[in-house]
């Protein structure tokens, strides 16, 4: 009796590990997708590394710098907006400075034929003032009338590293409310021939739901990444929508691709903006050297300066709706036809 029940015991245990790796044959062997024309939630179950790598070589990162005259006045010569219209700064200014700005993202080549190209990115990575005014303070704290300083924009010079000719773009279009900029550039035919464009479909950011994957593209740190986010409709800025990506600086400009039907049916459904984000003052030792060390443990006894950092709220991306891209550059097509770009966006 014994031996019968321990055979007993034995067939179960086989055919519950039967069971087992049936059932795991059965998954893998199941449909990855389900066929509705909406865009996916699930994760791509088909191998798509091919693509991913082919859309990862129209990405490039985008360095913007502007460069600055700036004239320091002493609190006693009392210059205010108005003043500054009928003066000469040169004169009148105590101290003349130089500095830079610097700014850097990604771009995406969307167009090119025989000599041009055309590049998409946001506008605020190649966007400077071009005169920037600080105040003095009153002993209160408040802001005075009377300007510290008025610094002028010289030069601006938007560049891509690797793209040949030294790599300098010219701003063909730009919208600071909508926050895209078209960068071009005139080159050799033997340039443009070995420039890889976005060729896949533009989608509808409309369609997108909650819930929906999408990858990412981009150069988070000046490094290009590919990652992975989910959708969420809860955008209160008009013209965009949430992902919970990782954003880093250099993200912006970055592409963000939806799935309709399984893969490798990618669409272009917006570009990476920015992310929240909040300010404060922090009190540094004078040195801006990074690789001075100091004793934690022994009162630091040198000058001090006080510098407004941005401190970024990772995990929520504000990205900018495909459609508000698209109409914009639909309806600015005949000066980009003047200017020798004959765009024509492939849409779904």
């Amino acid at each position: 009796m014994r031996i019968k029940l321990t055979n007993i015991i034995i067939i179960i245990s086989i055919a519950f590990i039967l069971d087992a790796c049936s059932s795991d044959v059965l998954y893998k062997n199941s449909p990855s997708n389900i066929i509705d024309g909406k865009y996916d939630s699930e994760f791509p179950f088909k191998n798509s590394s091919k693509q991913l790598e082919e859309i990862s070589n129209c990405i490039r990162l985008i360095n913007s710098i502007a460069f600055y005259t700036s004239y320091i006045f002493d609190l006693s010569s009392h210059i205010t907006i108005e003043k500054v219209k009928t003066i000469e700064f040169e004169k009148v200014a105590n101290q003349k400075v130089y500095f830079n700005r610097t700014a850097s993202g990604t771009a995406t080549l969307i167009y090119k034929d025989n000599d041009k190209v055309l590049f998409l990115t946001v506008a605020h990575v190649v966007s400077f003032e071009d005169t920037i005014i600080s105040y003095f303070f009153n002993p209160d704290g408040t802001t005075s009338d009377y300007i510290q300083s008025i610094s002028i924009k010289t030069r601006q010079t938007n560049y891509i590293p690797d793209l040949p000719s030294g790599g300098e773009l010219d701003i063909i279009l730009l919208d600071k409310n909508i926050d895209i900029a078209l960068l071009g550039k005139k080159l050799s035919y033997n340039e443009v021939i070995g420039a890889s464009v976005f060729n896949y479909p533009w989608g509808k950011s409309s369609e997108l739901e909650w819930g929906n994957f999408v990858y990412v593209f981009g150069y988070p740190m000046n490094l290009k990444m590919i990652s992975k986010a989910l959708v969420s409709i809860s955008s209160k800025e008009k013209n965009t929508f949430l992902i919970d990506a990782v954003f880093n600086r250099g993200s912006s400009g970055g592409i963000v691709l939806a799935i309709r039907d399984g893969v490798p049916n990618f669409e272009l459904v917006g570009l990476i903006k920015s992310v929240p984000a909040d300010f404060q003052y922090t009190i540094h030792p004078l040195t801006k050297d990074r690789n001075l060390d100091f004793n934690p443990m022994v009162p630091y006894k040198g000058d001090l300066y006080v510098e407004k950092e941005q401190i970024l709220r990772t995990g929520i991306t504000k990205v900018i709706c495909i459609e508000a891209i698209r109409n914009y550059i639909e309806f600015h097509k005949s000066y980009l036809f003047s200017k020798g770009y004959y765009i024509n966006i492939t849409s779904k």
